[in-house]
C-alpha cells in the first residue's frame, strides 16, 4: 500500500517559508504625536522673569483670537499674544510678541490688556503699542493652577513624540493632552464700551466694568472699574467641566460640557444662577441673542460621549431655558452671530453660514460651506469675519453671507490636528 506524504510535506515547507518571510517582512508602525506634557513650576520663579514686548514672531499653534480697535490679538497657548496691526483685513501685519508664560485667555478694557500667567492676573497698558507695558501683577487669583500636594503650579510644555502605540496617553489619536485642547477654548464678547472682542470659545469676558474670568469649575469675578487696577472680588463655584462664557444684556451664559448655566449679572459684583440647560455630554461654547441661544456640541478630546449637533434654546424665560430645535452637524466647534446670521466652524470639515432668522428652518437655509477652510472659531467683527483653524488666521468679507470672500490669510508654522 502506497502512502500520499510528499504533497502533505510541500505544504508544510511552502508553509513554513511564507512564516519565516512574513517575519522578515513585518513592519513596524510609529506614530507621532504633538501633544502637551505636565511640567511643574514655583510661581516665585515665574514673577521673578522680565516680561518685555519683543519683535513680531511667525504664528505657531494659534489660540484665542481678540479684536481691539483696529488690532487683532492672537494668543499662542502657554507662550504669549501676537498684536497685529488690522486697519486694512486684507494686509495684516505683525507688530509684536508678548511672551507671556502659562497664557490661555485674554481681554482688553480701555487699552488694558488683562492676561493670565499661570496663577497671576497681569495688566499691561497698551495705549503705545511702541512702548508696551507691564503695570501690574494681581496674584494667586487663579488658584486651580496650584497643585495639593507641593504648592507648585503647573503647566504643559509643547511636545512632539513618537511612538509605537496608536493610543499613546489613552484614546486612540490622542497624546496626554492634545494641543488642541489647550489652543481652542477661548468668548464672543460683545462690548458697549470700551472693550475688545474676543471668540466663543473665551473664558475671558468684560460686562459691566468687571472682568469674568472662567476656569474648569469657578467663576472669578474682578472689579474693572478703574482699568488699570482690577480688584478681585471673589469665586464662584459652577460645578466642574467648564469651558467657555458668553455675555449678553446683563446676563452670563456659561458652557460646560454637561450644559449651559445663565447667570444674572444685574448686580455685577456677584452673579448668581438663574437655571441650568442640561444635554449631553459635549464640548459647548454658546451664543445668544434676544431670544435664543444657540449652542453646539461635539464629539472630540474632551467631549468623549457627546454628538454632533447645532441646538437651538429658547431663553425668553431665562429662569426656564427650553430646547426648540437640535441640527444634526459634522463636527460643530465655535460659533458667532451678527443680525440674523449665524457663522459655525465645523472643524476639518470647514465653515459655514445660516440665516437663523426662522430657528425651525436652520437645516433648509444654509446659505454657504468653504470645506477647504477648517476652522475652530471665529469673530463677526466689524470690518471683517476673523476665522481661526489649525491652518492658521483668515479673514473674510461677510458682507454677503452666502458668498464669503477670503481677504487674508497668516499661516502657522506647524498645523495641528483638530478633534
Amino acid at each position: 500500500m502506497k502512502t500520499k506524504t510528499a504533497p502533505i510535506l510541500s505544504l508544510v515547507v511552502i508553509g513554513l517559508l511564507l512564516v519565516f518571510s512574513a517575519c522578515e517582512d513585518q513592519i513596524t508602525n510609529t506614530y507621532t504625536y504633538r501633544t502637551m506634557l505636565p511640567v511643574y513650576l514655583e510661581m516665585s520663579d515665574v514673577r521673578a522673569r522680565l516680561i518685555a514686548p519683543e519683535p513680531p514672531q511667525p504664528l505657531d499653534n494659534p489660540g484665542k483670537i481678540y479684536i481691539y480697535g483696529d488690532y487683532l490679538l492672537i494668543n499662542e497657548p502657554t507662550k504669549g499674544i501676537h498684536i497685529l496691526d488690522n486697519t486694512n483685513p486684507s494686509n495684516p501685519v505683525n507688530l509684536s510678541f508678548i511672551p507671556i508664560e502659562g497664557n490661555i485667555d485674554l481681554a482688553v478694557n480701555n487699552n488694558m490688556l488683562y492676561a493670565d500667567n499661570y496663577a497671576d492676573l497681569l495688566v499691561f497698558d497698551i495705549s503705545n503699542l511702541r512702548n508696551i507695558q507691564l503695570i501690574k501683577r494681581v496674584e494667586d487669583v487663579f488658584a486651580s493652577q496650584y497643585t495639593q500636594q507641593t504648592g507648585q503650579i503647573v503647566t504643559f510644555k509643547d511636545t512632539v513624540i513618537t511612538t509605537e502605540s496608536p493610543t499613546w496617553g489613552g484614546r486612540p489619536g490622542t497624546g496626554w493632552l492634545m494641543l488642541s485642547d489647550m489652543s481652542f477654548r477661548a468668548n464672543f464678547s460683545a462690548a458697549s464700551q470700551s472693550y475688545g472682542m474676543g471668540g466663543s470659545l473665551a473664558r475671558f469676558t468684560l460686562m459691566n466694568a468687571h472682568l469674568y474670568a472662567v476656569d474648569q469649575s469657578t467663576l472669578r469675578v474682578f472689579d474693572v472699574k478703574d482699568a488699570k487696577d482690577p480688584k478681585f472680588i471673589k469665586p464662584v463655584d459652577l460645578g466642574w467641566g467648564i469651558e467657555t462664557i458668553f455675555p449678553f444684556q446683563n446676563k452670563l451664559f456659561i458652557g460646560s460640557n454637561r450644559g449651559m448655566h445663565i447667570y444674572d449679572a444685574s448686580t455685577p459684583s456677584s452673579p448668581t444662577r438663574m437655571s441650568v440647560f442640561e444635554h449631553v455630554l459635549a464640548c459647548d461654547p454658546v451664543v445668544v441673542n434676544e431670544n435664543h441661544a444657540f449652542v453646539t456640541l461635539r464629539t472630540g478630546n474632551t467631549c468623549w460621549n457627546g454628538v454632533n449637533e447645532l441646538q437651538v434654546v429658547d431663553i425668553k424665560d431665562p429662569y426656564k431655558p427650553v430646547l426648540v430645535k437640535a441640527y444634526t452637524m459634522l463636527n460643530p466647534h465655535g460659533l458667532g452671530l451678527a443680525g440674523n446670521y449665524l457663522y459655525l466652524a465645523e472643524g476639518q470639515h470647514g465653515l459655514k453660514s445660516f440665516n437663523v432668522s426662522d430657528v425651525m428652518k436652520i437645516d433648509q437655509n444654509q446659505l454657504e460651506f468653504l470645506k477647504s477652510m477648517k476652522s475652530v472659531d471665529l469673530i463677526p467683527g466689524p470690518k471683517s469675519l476673523i476665522v481661526i483653524g489649525p491652518d492658521g488666521v483668515c479673514q473674510f468679507d461677510y458682507s454677503k453671507p452666502a458668498q464669503l470672500k477670503k481677504l487674508s490669510c497668516i499661516q502657522v508654522k506647524n498645523p495641528v490636528i483638530i478633534n
